[in-house]
C-alpha cells in the first residue's frame, strides 16, 4: 500500500510568493520557471512534491519540470526524495545558496587568470585599456580575497554558538 499525501491548497498569497520568486530568480540570472519552482518547494505541504503535483500546481509541463527540477538538484537547492515507486519526488534543502556561489567565486578566481593574460597582452603605451582591464582584474581579486571570510562569516551567522 503506497501513501498518498493529501496536498494543501495554495492560498493567494503563497502564490504571488511563488510568481514573485521566479521574477527574482530571473534577474540572478536563472529562469522563471526555476523561481516558481524552488519557491513552492519552500512553502508546500507536503514538503515532498511528485513532478505531476508540481506541474499542476505549477501550471507547468512535466517535462518542463522535470527539467527545472534536474537543474536545482545540480545546483543543491532540491533534492530528490527516495520512494518506493517509479515515481520522482522533490523536496527543497538548506544550504544550497551557499553551494551556488561558491561555485560563482570559483569561477571569478579562475578567471583572474584570463585577466592577467589581457594585461600581459596590453603594451605600456595603452594606459586607458591597461586601466579598464586592471580595475576589472582587481576588482575580481577583491571578491575572491574576500569570499572565504564571506561564508565563514555565514556559518557564524547562522549558529552563533562559540
Amino acid at each position: 500500500m503506497t501513501f498518498v499525501a493529501e496536498l494543501t491548497p495554495v492560498t493567494p498569497a503563497e502564490s504571488e510568493f511563488v510568481d514573485r520568486m521566479g521574477l527574482t530568480m530571473e534577474r540572478l540570472g536563472g529562469t522563471r520557471s526555476m523561481g516558481r519552482l524552488w519557491a513552492w518547494l519552500m512553502v508546500c505541504d507536503p514538503a515532498d512534491q511528485s513532478l505531476t503535483d508540481l506541474a499542476a500546481e505549477l501550471s507547468l509541463s512535466k517535462t518542463a519540470v522535470s527539467t527545472v527540477a534536474r537543474q536545482l538538484e545540480t545546483s543543491a537547492i532540491i533534492e530528490r526524495v527516495p520512494t518506493a515507486t517509479r515515481e520522482h519526488r522533490y523536496r527543497a534543502v538548506g544550504g544550497g545558496w551557499e553551494q551556488i556561489l561558491r561555485v560563482q567565486f570559483e569561477a571569478v578566481r579562475q578567471s583572474l587568470d584570463t585577466f592577467d593574460l589581457g594585461l600581459s597582452l596590453l603594451d605600456r603605451d595603452r594606459p586607458g585599456q591597461r586601466a579598464r582591464l586592471g580595475e576589472t582584474r582587481d576588482f575580481f581579486a577583491f571578491l575572491v580575497q574576500d569570499a572565504d571570510e564571506v561564508f565563514h562569516r555565514w556559518r557564524q551567522y547562522r549558529d552563533p554558538s562559540p
